[in-house]
């Protein structure tokens, strides 16, 4: 679908990568999955104002577990669990709003909310690697891709007032990258730079020069980028390549 909407495919690495992430996913969250009534239930927040008094509306996507008479709202993000677990104030306060709307302007019950991952955790990802069953099973069983996130009132009310704070910033053009100390510093609890468990969730960060340089300090002056847009491909495929982007 991806070479076929934008003309471009997935390197052979990533596509490797993508479907054991998905065979992972599915093996670990098949029940909650079976149980899910409502999925991409849209969510709105219109007529919000910026400081600035810039008019905005806020859009999200659940999905809703119903079972036993109690009703649960799922957040699906791609992020680790450690990533989640260390910063959950960042995701609380974005599923708080949700679970507003959604019970406030709906008027609809709500028992619970939470986070699903579904990306593995490093450690589950290194213990593939080494093609250890033992500790592949450990690891798998101790992954817990639900993170519970309590309801705040308080969260809605600054979600919504950062909300308006970014929209400024984006309108006015104020969008410059952290500095390179930044990108250094220990970001959240356990091993991680903020480069790394913040600026790799970013497509622009081969165009920012805080992260080249933060890369060409970690990995050496000659480090290549190109390689992360190298693909292996027969003469059929770069043919395919050249004309699906002809438009």
């Amino acid at each position: 679908m991806l070479r076929a909407e934008g003309g471009r495919p997935l390197t052979g690495f990533m596509r490797a990568k993508a479907l054991n992430q998905v065979k992972q996913y599915y093996a670990k969250m098949r029940e909650v999955a079976d149980k899910v009534t409502e999925t991409e239930v849209k969510l709105s927040l219109p007529e919000q104002r910026t400081p600035d008094g810039r008019r905005f509306s806020i859009e999200g996507v659940v999905d809703i577990v119903k079972e036993d008479d109690e009703i649960v709202m799922y957040d699906i993000k791609t992020h680790q669990p450690e990533m989640i677990r260390d910063n959950q104030e960042l995701y609380a306060e974005q599923l708080n709003v949700y679970a507003y709307i959604y019970q406030t302007l709906r008027g609809n019950q709500l028992d619970e909310t939470a986070i699903i991952c579904t990306s593995f955790p490093s450690s589950l990802d290194e213990a593939l690697k080494s093609q250890n069953a033992a500790r592949i099973t450990r690891e798998f069983m101790q992954w817990n891709s639900v993170i519970s996130i309590p309801f705040d009132q308080e969260g809605v009310d600054r979600m919504i007032e950062n909300f308006g704070k970014v929209i400024d910033r984006i309108e006015t053009k104020d969008f410059a990258p952290p500095q390179l100390d930044r990108l250094r510093e220990k970001f959240g609890e356990g091993r991680g730079v903020f480069a790394n468990k913040i600026c790799r969730q970013c497509d622009a960060r081969f165009s920012c020069e805080s992260y080249r340089a933060f890369a060409r300090q970690r990995y050496g002056r000659g480090f290549d980028f190109r390689r992360f847009f190298a693909e292996d491909r027969d003469e059929n495929e770069q043919e395919d390549w050249i004309t699906g982007n002809l438009g």
